[in-house]
C-alpha cells in the first residue's frame, strides 16, 4: 500500500495557474539540486510537442510544460480567438509524455494592467514571417523571456518547423545573456510528409489532401542541389511552380543563410530553405536545412 502510495505520487502531474507558485517551485527544485526542462507551448498538442516534453524528460530533472495562447504574437484580423484550445486533452497528453508541472497562466498573469515591456530582436524579426506578420516575432520573444525569468529552466526546447523562432529565440538568449541552453529538435512529419501543426486542425479534407506539397517542394529542392544544382533562382522558381500547380497563393518561399535569415543566390550547407503559403484560410509554414 505505502510502494503504491509513492508512486502515485511521483506520477502526479502538478497543474500551476501563478506566477509566485510557478517561482516558488522552481526555487525550490533548484534548491533540490534538480535540472529544469522548459517545454513552452499554446497548447492544442501534437507529437512535435510530444517529442519536445519526451526529450526534455529524457535530459532534465523537472519538466515544466507552458501552455499559454499568447494574444502580443498574433496581429489584426490573425486566429488568436479561434486558435484550438483543449486543456483536459492537453493536461491528458503532457501528462503521459512525462510531465511534471503544467504552467497555465492567465493574461491578467502574464499583462497586468500597465503592462508596457516588450523585447524584439532586430533585424531577425524583419524576415521571412516577419514581413507578413510584423508584431508577431516581438510577442514570441517577450513571452519566451518572460517564461524564462518565471520557470528558470536550465534547458528549453523548440521544434525546428518554426526554424526562424527558434533562431531568433537562440539570438535573444545569447544577446541578453540569459542562462539557459537552447535545443532545438527535428520536425516531426505526418505520412505524407505535411509537418504536424495545431493549425492543421483548421484544414477542410480537400485542403489537406493537397497540404503535404510544400514538403514536397522542399524535397525537390534537396533533389535539385543533390544534382548540382546551385542556382537559388532557379531551383525557388521551379517549386514555386510546382506549389502553385495546387493553386495555393505563396507567401514567401526563400533560401537564406542559417544565420543571418538573408537571401543567398547560391545554395550551399547550411542554407535554409523555408516556405510560407496559405491553404485556403490557413496559414502554414515549413523548411528544410541543406546540409
Amino acid at each position: 500500500m505505502h510502494c503504491e502510495a509513492s508512486a502515485s505520487l511521483i506520477n502526479r502531474m502538478k497543474v500551476i495557474k501563478t506566477i509566485e507558485q510557478m517561482q516558488f517551485f522552481s526555487q525550490h527544485g533548484k534548491k533540490l539540486g534538480k535540472t529544469i526542462g522548459l517545454v513552452p507551448t499554446m497548447g492544442y498538442l501534437h507529437s512535435g510537442h510530444i517529442s519536445l516534453i519526451k526529450r526534455a524528460r529524457k535530459d532534465t530533472g523537472i519538466v515544466v510544460v507552458s501552455i499559454y495562447v499568447n494574444p502580443t504574437q498574433f496581429g489584426p484580423g490573425e486566429d488568436y480567438k479561434r486558435y484550438p484550445r483543449d486543456l483536459e486533452r492537453d493536461r491528458e497528453l503532457a501528462k503521459a509524455a512525462g510531465t511534471d508541472v503544467l504552467f497555465v497562466p492567465s493574461n491578467k498573469e502574464i499583462y497586468p494592467d500597465g503592462y508596457s515591456t516588450y523585447i524584439m530582436v532586430e533585424e531577425l524579426s524583419e524576415k521571412l514571417c516577419g514581413i507578413s506578420r510584423p508584431i508577431h516575432f516581438r510577442g514570441v520573444t517577450t513571452i519566451v523571456a518572460k517564461l524564462f525569468n518565471i520557470v528558470k529552466p536550465t534547458r528549453t526546447y523548440f521544434g525546428w518547423k518554426d526554424a526562424q523562432q527558434l533562431i531568433i529565440i537562440k539570438k535573444m538568449v545569447s544577446d541578453l545573456n540569459i542562462d539557459v541552453k537552447v535545443i532545438g529538435l527535428p520536425t516531426v512529419r505526418e505520412k505524407d510528409g505535411l509537418a504536424v501543426s495545431s493549425r492543421n486542425k483548421y484544414l477542410t479534407k480537400k485542403e489537406r489532401e493537397i497540404a503535404p506539397v510544400l514538403y514536397q517542394a522542399l524535397v525537390q529542392v534537396k533533389r535539385m542541389v543533390n544534382s548540382g544544382e546551385s542556382n537559388s533562382a532557379k531551383v525557388l522558381k521551379e517549386v514555386k511552380n510546382l506549389i502553385k500547380a495546387k493553386k495555393i497563393k505563396i507567401d514567401y518561399l526563400k533560401a537564406v543563410n542559417l544565420m543571418s535569415l538573408k537571401d543567398v543566390k547560391k545554395l550551399k550547407k547550411k542554407t535554409l530553405i523555408a516556405v510560407a503559403a496559405w491553404i485556403g484560410k490557413t496559414r502554414l509554414i515549413d523548411n528544410m536545412l541543406i546540409k
